[in-house]
């Protein structure tokens, strides 16, 4: 199956018409009537029931519709993340209480360094009140506390 024609097929289903699909398609109606023609051979079902005005979705075009959708989806996100250098970058200001946990928030950070060597990591260790203050101040992305804050 190719994706252009299941993107046809998905339109049609849209508009209802074929004449509709055809011109949001920039396609002649007997070209794209061709391809959904084609398509229906080649799955071997009925996609559409054909009506004088209108055409409606079989049970095996709901399902095309259904599952089509997720595989256009699948194939967007696929070449936007293929095709965009995602690299994570920037700097992550986190404090937190003195607390014993801290060797962990450490190990946390230092396989964090590792995944993401372009992300910088801002730390800061001080009372829950103070914690507090600096996130609320704009100085900390986020806190990790163990005591109650005064609000």
């Amino acid at each position: 199956m190719d994706l252009r024609v299941l993107n046809y097929f998905l339109t049609v289903a849209q508009e209802k018409t074929i004449s509709k699909a055809a011109e949001v398609l920039h396609l002649s109606q007997p070209t794209l009537s061709k391809q959904l023609k084609d398509l229906e051979v080649e799955l071997g079902v009925q996609l559409f029931t054909r009506g004088n005005r209108e055409i409606t979705l079989t049970t095996d075009g709901i399902y095309l519709q259904k599952r089509g959708r997720e595989i256009l989806s699948l194939v967007d996100t696929t070449t936007n993340n293929l095709t965009h250098n995602q690299v994570v970058s920037g700097t992550i200001s986190i404090g937190a209480g003195e607390t014993q946990a801290f060797q962990l928030i450490a190990m946390i950070i230092n396989d964090l360094r590792q995944r993401y060597p372009d992300i910088t990591l801002q730390l800061f260790s001080g009372t829950a009140d103070e914690v507090k203050e600096r996130i609320d101040q704009g100085l900390l992305d986020f806190g990790l506390v163990i005591d109650p804050v005064d609000k």
